[in-house]
């Protein structure tokens, strides 16, 4: 009889690398399971929703009879100017934290592809912020909008440029908040980090309009804040920064360009 040998066959197989949807759903499960995420997004809702309320309460009869000299459009989104700093904290700390953590060498384990693991961060963190920004400013128009309307000056949702303005504040909030990540990117420090973005668009941003002639002018018209910020107001304080889309527009292109070189550095720096 002639016995049947047997053969044991080995095979190595290289695991699938992990897709775009894998990846975004780990994101946002670590996103959305550290604390300092609801607290920014809390904070958001409470700083512009409530100080629009608040604003709009306390100038509607000053607005209605004229004694303001400034538009009643500036006024119905008017806390997201401070509900940015929410964003700018929640874009940093959404890269920095894995940094302090140590977390981003397991994540790169994980997923070894830098350009997915920064994809999947970008798209969270995006819609997130777009999602509360939106959310946020449109609470705070109605809130105060009530107000304003007590005194026969509100604004309709038709209204030239308010709705605009509600879905405006969503793509700014997310844009800040993806200037902060890059940003974070870059330096890897969470202090270092919002110093810098936060400096730069409320304390450089400012300042540039001491600036002499033209120079100061465009540079005012120029920086990231100022430039972003006009779409999300029907009407802005200060008449003389771009208008609302050509505004975001150069928003945009800063953005990306800063997203552009903190995606090089980060695919060829150690974690």
């Amino acid at each position: 009889m002639t016995a049947v040998g047997t053969h044991a066959w080995t095979r190595t197989e290289t695991p699938a690398r992990p897709g775009l949807g894998a990846a975004v759903h780990a994101e946002w499960v670590k996103f959305w399971t550290v604390r300092s995420t609801g607290w920014s997004v809390a904070a958001m809702f409470v700083l512009g929703a409530g100080l629009t309320t608040l604003v709009c309460a306390l100038a509607a009869e000053d607005l209605a009879a004229g004694n303001t000299g400034e538009p009643v459009g500036a006024f119905v989104t008017w806390g997201m100017m401070f509900a940015q700093v929410t964003a700018i904290v929640l874009g940093t700390l959404a890269v920095t934290s894995e940094y302090g953590t140590g977390m981003i060498r397991a994540t790169l384990a994980a997923t070894p592809h830098r350009g997915t693991v920064l994809t999947a961060k970008a798209l969270v963190l995006t819609a997130t912020l777009f999602v509360a920004g939106t959310g946020t400013a449109l609470a705070g128009y109605l809130a105060g909008n009530w107000f304003l309307d007590r005194e026969g000056i509100g604004l309709a949702l038709t209204d030239d440029g308010v709705l605009r303005a509600l879905y405006g504040s969503g793509l700014y909030m997310a844009g800040l908040g993806l200037f902060a990540a890059a940003v974070g990117l870059l330096v890897r420090h969470t202090a270092a980090a919002l110093s810098i973005v936060l400096g730069l668009v409320f304390v450089v941003g400012t300042m540039v309009m001491l600036l002499p002639g033209a120079w100061g002018e465009w540079a005012t018209k120029l920086m990231p804040g100022n430039a972003g910020s006009a779409i999300g107001t029907p009407e802005s304080f200060n008449p003389l920064l771009l208008g609302p889309w050509a505004g975001f527009a150069v928003f945009a292109a800063e953005v990306a360009a800063v997203v552009a070189i903190a995606a090089v550095t980060f695919s060829r720096r150690d974690a």
